[in-house]
């Protein structure tokens, strides 16, 4: 028989072994031995503490992992083996039959009606979360959680929720107009929204500094919504889908009430790269809240290796990729990472396109812009969307083609600002101006290069824009998604009847121009898009000429290729594939052992394999003492050597230590270090029967 010790960072044997281990520095506990079936990861900091007894360090979370000591012999199973933690719930199995989904607003619309009692309601056409619905099936059933858009009075609350629960099966929160405020155009707006798009406070003038108030309102209405799902959630089966940078700490409340809940996070906005998310004060709390979900999905590759990023540096984790999945190790918990970016509703825009208005208007607008090449940009009024730059590079492109004035138009349609403060104002400010100086320097009696659209359309009338626009600009200096080319795509593929208001052959292949920014999260699955640097304006300049001069069939064909994806790649896709992998994740939740432990924001699950047992002391005592051969791996530092001494160098009391292990001829003892060979081999020359594995092994 061969007992095989290994001493890593704070392992400690016991004095019955014969040998006093207490001289070294990190062996200052009693280690109770633990096998784990599998090679485990550094985040399962405090492990061996919770289930040994002691008491864990909760606010130790980053160190790394203690390793086990695995020996011959008999292993007792683990105590109270059938009894799981007071925090770990029952058992559950993987079932379709119900997704719970929440985000900030619930997908409907209320309007109070004209004698001032009651409330209508109506299903909201544009919401995301209500067209994610296509790509669950009909056999799942779908409650929603969320705000409002309107106000309701307290004593109206019960009756508005009972309606829209039996009705819609939607369950409202409802938030106090200051506790939303704080909330909402606080933390979310203020705070997260501009560090996600890259925007750091370095001034006053640059965004808000830091308010503590407004993370505590941030906190305290993800636990609003949180105690929602409570209310609705059958653990055992549903599945809870989060949506969005409002809800980044839901996932820990619900996972502390339910430690096996299936729950999958999906982040619609940019994620920053680790020196832009690292300034944030709460940096921590909000990774280890996401790390409560089983699934976390981005848009793009880039914005899921910034958190992959961030998890390692500020957190000590590590992830791997297998078989096309990429999956993060946390506490025993596997977190899964799904990069999908999102599609359009391929039957709303389809069946806008087939309405009476939107044959009419797209007359009309033919009609107005007879004989020129329309160019067009749909945005949001805020700072991100870059309209400034767009009008920018349209004036630069004027000036160095003067042959297009009188021949391209610039519409650009601005929606209403989401948020609100000085930054909004100003944007609309340099709109304004800038378009005004563009009309007057370029423009004629009877031709204006840039029409400015500030006032709410008809969705008809903006599918109408698009179909008669050869070319859809977007350039954005940050943006999660945006879909506007998407839906300028599936526009121009257009129908007979628009065809026919157009005066183009229907046989003829469609054609399509785009110019996006590189910033923007639909720009790597627009592969015939020509792709700019927004604040490069004379590139942008000369992206938009050829886009104006390339050829017919090079259109065509770029309008084929983008087509074929958009139209397979819709939100259908989207949900469906993301609801596939959030039950392969939660697959193997029924046989994990569960445990909550730590306090707040700091609260994590540890899961732990059925085959997981503790190793009993006094049976690593006896195979000690009966075995003819031992081989004793030992780590240095942090192990021999404490991570907080000044001196690196072992003293005499390890050396003697070392020497006695040595001696006995039963015994083969190695040091593993990552430290070189030299180094070792002085420090450690007066123990004669020493192994030293230097430079992780790599010298022996």
């Amino acid at each position: 028989m061969v007992l095989y010790l290994v001493f890593h960072l704070k392992i400690v044997s016991s004095k019955k072994i014969g040998v006093n281990f207490s001289h070294f520095g990190g062996f200052d506990r009693i280690f109770s031995g633990y096998q784990i079936s599998k090679m485990a990861s550094r985040s399962y900091s405090n492990l061996l503490d919770l289930t040994s007894g002691d008491s864990p360090a909760f606010g130790q979370v980053g160190k790394r992992l203690i390793r086990v000591m695995t020996v011959a012999g008999i292993i007792s199973d683990l105590e109270d083996e059938n009894n799981n933690s007071v925090n770990s719930d029952s058992s559950s199995s993987v079932s379709q039959d119900r997704m719970i989904i929440v985000g900030n607003q619930l997908p409907i619309r209320a309007h109070r009606r004209s004698e001032g009692e009651g409330w209508d309601f109506s299903w909201d056409e544009d919401s995301l979360l209500l067209q994610l619905k296509d790509g669950l099936g009909e056999d799942v059933e779908v409650i929603y959680i969320g705000c409002l858009k309107e106000e309701v009075d307290p004593c109206e609350q019960d009756d508005v929720a009972q309606t829209l629960l039996e009705v819609f099966k939607c369950v409202p929160a409802f938030l106090p107009r200051d506790l939303f405020d704080r909330f909402y155009h606080g933390f979310c707006k203020q705070q997260l929204w501009p560090l996600f798009h890259y925007m750091l406070p370095l001034s006053p003038d640059l965004g808000s500094r830091f308010d503590r108030s407004f993370w505590q309102a941030y906190v305290s209405v993800n636990k609003i919504f949180a105690d929602k799902v409570m209310e609705v959630i059958n653990p055992d089966d549903d599945f809870v889908w989060v949506h969005d940078y409002h809800l980044m700490v839901l996932p820990t409340f619900l996972r502390k009430r339910f430690n096996r809940v299936k729950l999958g996070f999906f982040l619609h906005s940019p994620f920053p790269s680790s020196e832009i998310y690292r300034t944030l004060p709460v940096r921590d709390e909000l990774l280890r809240a996401l790390l409560n979900s089983d699934l976390i999905g981005f848009h793009t590759f880039d914005y899921a290796r910034h958190f992959l990023s961030c998890c390692s540096r500020m957190l000590g984790l590590s992830y791997q990729s297998k078989r096309g999945y990429i999956g993060l190790e946390y506490y025993g918990r596997t977190v899964s990472i799904k990069i999908l970016p999102v599609g359009i509703h391929m039957g709303q825009l389809q069946s806008v396109l087939d309405l009476p208005e939107t044959e009419a208007r797209v007359g009309e607008l033919k009609q107005q812009f007879k004989d020129r090449t329309v160019l067009l940009g749909v945005d949001d009024m805020d700072i991100f969307k870059g309209i400034s730059l767009k009008l920018l590079a349209m004036e630069q492109l004027l000036f160095q083609h003067p042959e297009w004035s009188r021949k391209v138009v610039l519409v650009q349609i601005a929606n209403p600002a989401r948020g609100r403060g000085k930054d909004v104002q100003e944007v609309q400010a340099e709109t304004y101006s800038t378009m005004k100086r563009i009309n007057e320097r370029f423009g004629k009696p009877d031709y204006q290069p840039v029409v400015l659209i500030d006032t709410p359309l008809q969705f008809y009338e903006r599918i109408a824009y698009y179909v008669i626009s050869e070319c859809c600009l977007v350039t954005a200096v940050r943006d999660g998604m945006n879909l506007i080319p998407y839906e300028y795509i599936v526009c121009r593929q257009g129908n007979d009847r628009l065809d026919r208001q157009l005066e183009v052959n229907s046989s003829l292949p469609k054609k399509s121009m785009l110019v996006v920014s590189e910033f923007i999260g639909c720009s790597p699955s627009l592969s015939g898009a020509i792709r700019v640097n927004p604040w490069n304006i004379d590139a942008v300049a000369e992206a938009m000429n050829s886009a104006i001069m390339m050829q017919e069939s090079e259109k065509q064909f770029r309008h084929e290729k983008h087509y074929r994806y958009v139209s397979s790649h819709d939100v259908g896709y989207w949900a469906h594939s993301f609801l596939q992998d959030l039950e392969r994740t939660c697959r193997d939740h029924i046989r994990r052992r569960c445990w909550g432990i730590g306090f707040g924001l700091g609260f994590r699950v540890i899961a732990l394999d059925p085959n997981f047992r503790k190793l009993s002391v006094e049976h690593i005592v006896s195979a000690y003492k009966r075995t003819k051969n031992r081989a004793i791996l030992l780590d240095y530092d942090g192990t021999m050597m404490p991570q907080t001494s000044i001196s690196k160098t072992p003293n005499s009391e390890a050396i003697s230590i070392l020497n006695s292990l040595c001696r006995d001829p039963k015994n083969v003892v190695f040091l593993v270090s990552a430290r070189d060979k030299q180094t070792l081999s002085e420090w450690f020359s007066p123990c004669e029967n020493l192994g030293i594995a230097a430079e992780h092994g790599y010298f022996l």
